[in-house]
């Protein structure tokens, strides 16, 4: 894999491979060695992008939050890769650490560095605004502080208002501080209000690089539920879900056409799509095992026909 598969994220001049890694499996449903063995096969494969936040997995019987991290920290060390890939961490969300009160932000962001052993985040998104409480420039403030001590290289942001999000920017613009490059919104072919429309146009006007979550809406953009087919996996009753709507069902129809015009698989081109759309700088997806991720990385090769983009836009409106 060249380094020309690489796409820049937004205004931060990094530049990132087309699939970000999803971490919010490791320390939950992939122990350490499979964490491992999916970290070492993604950069083997030319990845460099790994996402997780400072909750992951909390929410698993025994966890605390900070599992991911931590051993996204153990790898990095052990490989001597820490140079080599784009870390991203979220605040907000954990147990210890919640709310983006501007003390809580710096205390969360020295936290998930121990965790990670290292000196740099590379990228820091607010994981779920507050903004019943918070003021953006409060936010704001504190993650500039994170920038100009060097603890963290960008700021970005995951679940928001539009309002608030164009707040923040003017906010940044105005007092010249560090500004959102980046933003990782809920995006994919069965859920595309969430971002299509005002955030979307915010995105794009603002030159920052989307990175959308649940990209394959919780494993059901494989193709692996069909009707009458049992899934092993924890997210099954969730992503099942999809094939009762007539949504989900014609989306499943396009992706097997395409998918079948190209020998590819139909995660493959459901990331493909999504690579396509405006912002949208590399979809997120995790892998369990290292198995699972080929036809993921495989995004970076496949190119679709604008025809076939059409038909899968249509299928998904």
């Amino acid at each position: 894999m060249t380094s020309s598969v690489l796409r820049p994220l937004g205004s931060s001049g990094l530049d990132v491979f087309p699939l970000c890694l999803g971490g919010n499996v490791f320390g939950f449903t992939a122990d350490e060695a499979a964490s491992f063995e999916v970290l070492d096969a993604y950069v083997a494969g030319g990845g460099n992008f790994i996402d997780t936040a400072d909750s992951y997995s909390s929410w698993a019987p025994g966890n605390k939050g900070g599992e991911s991290e931590t051993l996204i920290g153990r790898w990095a060390k052990a490989r001597g890769r820490r140079d080599d890939v784009v870390i991203a961490t979220k605040v907000g969300r954990h147990p210890d650490f919640p709310g983006l009160r501007g003390d809580n932000i710096k205390a969360a962001a020295d936290a998930s560095l121990r965790r990670l052993d290292t000196d740099y985040i590379d990228l820091y998104y607010t994981h779920f605004d507050d903004d019943e409480t918070i003021p953006v420039e409060e936010i704001i403030g504190a993650l500039d502080e994170l920038v100009k001590a060097g603890k963290v290289r960008h700021i970005a942001v995951s679940n928001i208002s539009p309002e608030r999000l164009q707040e923040s920017l003017d906010f940044s613009d105005r007092e010249g501080l560090a500004r959102y490059v980046a933003i990782q919104p809920h995006y994919n072919l069965v859920s595309r209000d969430t971002y299509e429309g005002a955030r979307q146009d915010i995105a794009s006007r603002a030159g920052l690089g989307a990175a959308p979550y649940w990209s394959l809406a919780s494993g059901f953009l494989t193709g692996k539920y069909r009707p009458g087919v049992s899934v092993d996996s924890v997210r099954a009753d969730k992503a099942g879900g999809y094939l009762e709507t007539e949504r989900g069902q014609k989306v499943l129809t396009a992706l097997d056409e395409v998918a079948q015009a190209h020998g590819a698989e139909v995660a493959t081109v459901a990331l493909a799509w999504l690579a396509s759309r405006p912002t949208v700088t590399a979809p997120i997806a995790s892998a369990r095992t290292a198995a699972q991720l080929p036809a993921l990385m495989a995004v970076a090769e496949l190119e679709l026909t604008e025809a076939e983009l059409a038909r899968l836009t249509e299928a998904s409106a």
